[in-house]
């Protein structure tokens, strides 16, 4: 067996393409060579092949996989990173036959996380992930010891050492969760004070390296880390922000990406609460990138996974310095009535523009009335009440509530859905 290098950033690069995936195609590719160098590695080939499904043991097939042992033995790599998610089994039987580590793009995802978390909140949201990835390939760690006999009385220390890490792993993921349980409360606790203070949340979301932290920055005079590169901020970032006289608070999230893993969308629950939560959405889109279109669908499905389908948008196309023509605009789509800005967060044009509309948004999308609840609707008057939605509150004569309340229009149609009795609330719409 070989011995796994303690380094290693020289890298051959292999991307599949699968016959019955009509996606991206060649933007694939690009993509996987930015997430790549984003790990500061060195990229010496890039191999592409295509198949129509992947093969149990190789991930490609037999011939392909000898292919890139060959490659490998030549640049004298000490990397393989794939463009696929790789089962446990399969990274095991390529490193074997490559003699180097193998990263699947779940693994390259992390160690780019690894690399851009800052915070607390946002190194123990990585760790967990981690720890979760790394759950499932233990063995690889200890292949030195795989030819230990079992059986009894001679078992060898080689199982006992992956049963203690197995337990270890435990320990440690459950310690991790009861910590980012903690920091959730106290998100919660902060999110519940700017509802009752009746602050709504706008929340940044795109395509990652759309310049949504440069966009931040500008909006609310801010310094945070932003750079030309995927991924540059993980931690949700939150600085009140003042609108056409309106007080709002603007939040920066991580951005998307295509295949994002499943195990990292359950990783980052604080930054996707945000976006699930806020009240509106600012979604941007690299208006100098002709895969925007591609992007935005991206973005849109993960939202959709992520329970923010619902929320409104405003879309907002960013970089347009980089443009030859165009002016900073806002323009309304007829048929869908939705709105779009024209931007350029680094040279500080149409920022004024993008405040109105969010203001002119926020406010079209309240509702405010007087219901009338009975006695047993007092579970939903909770609710009002802890949304912070209740202006004034009179006790009937008939034992119920006169409210007068007010609140954003998808908090009502959520409310709605959970309360079907509340069929006083009709009188609020439009």
């Amino acid at each position: 067996m070989f011995e796994r290098p303690t380094h290693g950033g020289r890298a051959i690069l292999v991307h599949v393409k699968f016959k019955s995936d009509h996606s991206l195609g060649a933007d694939d590719i690009q993509e996987f060579k930015e997430l790549a160098a984003s790990t500061g590695g060195t990229c010496l080939e890039l191999i592409t092949g295509s198949t129509y499904k992947p093969q149990p043991k190789y991930f490609v097939g037999k011939g392909k996989a000898e292919e890139i042992a060959e490659r490998v033995k030549h640049h004298q790599a000490d990397l393989v990173i794939f463009d696929h998610q790789l089962s446990p089994a399969q990274e095991r039987n390529l490193e074997a036959l490559f003699r180097c580590r193998v990263l699947d793009r779940t693994g390259l995802i992390l160690d780019i996380f690894a690399q851009r978390a800052r915070s607390h909140e946002g190194k123990l949201q990585v760790e967990l992930a981690q720890l979760r990835y790394l759950s499932t390939r233990l063995v690889r760690g200890w292949s030195h010891l795989e030819r230990q006999k079992g059986g009894v009385g001679l078992r060898g220390p080689g199982e006992m050492q992956l049963e203690t890490d197995r337990r270890l792993l435990g320990v440690r993921i459950r310690s991790i969760r009861k910590r980012l349980k903690k920091v959730d409360t106290q998100r919660e606790q902060g999110r519940q004070s700017r509802i009752k203070a009746e602050i709504p949340t706008v929340a940044l979301v795109g395509y990652t390296n759309a310049g949504k932290s440069t966009l931040f920055n500008t909006l609310c005079n801010e310094e945070i880390y932003a750079a030309d590169q995927l991924f540059a901020t993980l931690d949700p970032t939150l600085r009140r922000l003042e609108v056409d006289g309106m007080q709002v608070v603007l939040a920066d999230t991580v951005g998307f990406i295509r295949q994002l893993p499943h195990d990292l969308v359950a990783a980052f629950r604080a930054t996707l609460t945000e976006t699930r939560e806020a009240d509106l959405l600012l979604h941007v889109m690299d208006a100098s990138d002709e895969r925007s279109d591609a992007y935005r669908e991206q973005v849109d499905a993960v939202l959709k996974e992520v329970g923010a389908a619902d929320v409104p948008q405003i879309l907002v196309y960013n970089k347009i310095d980089l443009l030859k023509s165009q002016p900073p605009e806002v323009m309304t789509d007829v048929y869908t009535d939705q709105n779009s800005v024209w931007v350029s967060a680094l040279q500080d044009l149409g920022m004024e523009e993008l405040k109105k509309v969010i203001a002119r948004q926020l406010d079209g999308d309240m509702v405010q009335g007087q219901i009338m609840l009975d006695s047993q609707a007092g579970a939903l008057r909770a609710s009002l009440y802890q949304k912070g939605s209740v202006l004034d509150e009179n006790i009937a004569n008939a034992g119920g509530w006169e409210m007068k309340i007010k609140l954003a229009k998808k908090d009502y149609h959520r409310l709605r859905k959970q309360f079907p009795e509340i069929h006083a609330l009709q009188a609020l719409e439009g």
